[in-house]
Formats: C-alpha cells, sequence, structure tokens
C-alpha cells in the first residue's frame, strides 16, 4: 500500500548540500520502499492514503553506542524502582535481554532506526535482530542513547532517503509550520535536538 508522508520541513539528505531542507515536502512509502521524495506540490499522481506531519522529517538516525548502552549498561524495569538512567550492572544474560530490549525501545524513541555493535551478548543479539532496527559494525565507543548528542544531523543519518531506498525515516515535532519555513535548515539541529519524535517509518 503506498503512503504519502507529508511534513512541514523535510531533509532527504542532511550531508548533500545540493539538497536543501524542502518545506512542505513529502515521502511516498511503497510497502518498505521509498518510491519518490520531493515537494508535497510536486507528488505523483499516486492513489495512495495521505499523514501529516506538523514537524521535520529527517532520515533515521544511527545511534553508534549500541555496545556501549546495550551491553554495557543496565536500563532498569520501572518496577525494580532504580531510576530510569541506565546503571552499569553486572546482570544474567535473561536481564540482560530484557535491558537490551528496554534501550532499544529508548533509542527509538530518539528517531533511531539503526545501531552499531559489536554485539557479544547472545541475548542482546536477539534483542537487537527482534528490534527492526539495522545492526551496523561499530568501534564500541562510549555514549548515550541520543545520537544527536555531540554530533550533527549529517553525521547522525543512517542513510539519505531516495527513491529505491529503504523507508527509513522519523518525524520529529517542531514549531508551527511558519517558523519551520523561516528556520530554513540552518536551524534544524536546533529544532531536531529539542523536538519529540512523533513517528519512526521502517
Amino acid at each position: 500500500m503506498l503512503t504519502l508522508h507529508r511534513a512541514a520541513l523535510l531533509i532527504a539528505d542532511p550531508a548533500a548540500p545540493a539538497a536543501p531542507a524542502t518545506a512542505d515536502g513529502a515521502v511516498l512509502v511503497d510497502g518498505a520502499l521509498v518510491a519518490w521524495v520531493g515537494p508535497y506540490a510536486d507528488r505523483p499522481d499516486a492513489d495512495a492514503r495521505q499523514r501529516e506531519w506538523p514537524g521535520l522529517l529527517v532520515p533515521g538516525l544511527l545511534n553508534p553506542y549500541g555496545a556501549c548502552q546495550l551491553e554495557r549498561r543496565y536500563h532498569p524495569d520501572p518496577r525494580e524502582e532504580l531510576g530510569a538512567e541506565p546503571l552499569v550492572l553486572d546482570v544474567s544474560d535473561e536481564r540482560r535481554g530484557g535491558s537490551a530490549r528496554r534501550g532499544l525501545q529508548r533509542m527509538l524513541g530518539h528517531g533511531t532506526t539503526a545501531v552499531a555493535g559489536p554485539f557479544a551478548h547472545p541475548a542482546v543479539r536477539t534483542a537487537v535482530a527482534r528490534s527492526g532496527l539495522a545492526a551496523v559494525p561499530g568501534d564500541g565507543a562510549d555514549g548515550g542513547l541520543d545520537p544527536l548528542a555531540g554530533r550533527s544531523l549529517a553525521e547522525a543519518v543512517h542513510r539519505p532517503l531516495r527513491a529505491g531506498g529503504p523507508a527509513d525515516f522519523a518525524v520529529f515535532a517542531a514549531g508551527s509550520a511558519a517558523e519551520l519555513e523561516r528556520s530554513g535548515a540552518g536551524c534544524c539541529l536546533a529544532t531536531v535536538l529539542g523536538g519529540r519524535l512523533l513517528y519512526r517509518g521502517r
């Protein structure tokens, strides 16, 4: 089924100077693939359901700290009353699997669609495989849940949005459409950093 995702501001490829932000942009998705990307006014004539988002649509983000967050940190279950922040705890494989699942859910809340390993624990590998996130090689760097912390949007993007490519993207709440149009690409990073995830497409 075709779905047209329309957003107040679209950045299909933050690393490409020749591909600026598009006010009132759209992404046409066919199953798991992007069929078209561009200004909403230029959308192809297609029998597609439409979803309208008031914020910023960007490619899905890569969290390079997956090994740190999923294997060297423990994400407490709220019932444990250990707080919400990740802890450094040595736990059983069973608890490690539950922690990894909770950590992955928190990463999803930051627009993550890919996570970097390596993952040594079988329970963590299983949790990642079942999460729907892409697992990519990494260096095991120490870092947090937010892939944008200390990184530019261009650095944090897993892969750009292109016709024929995977429909991996995130939509963040932001200011009004008029504010987004005035800000242009120059303020997009601040917009994302202050935004709340509305939707993650995959």
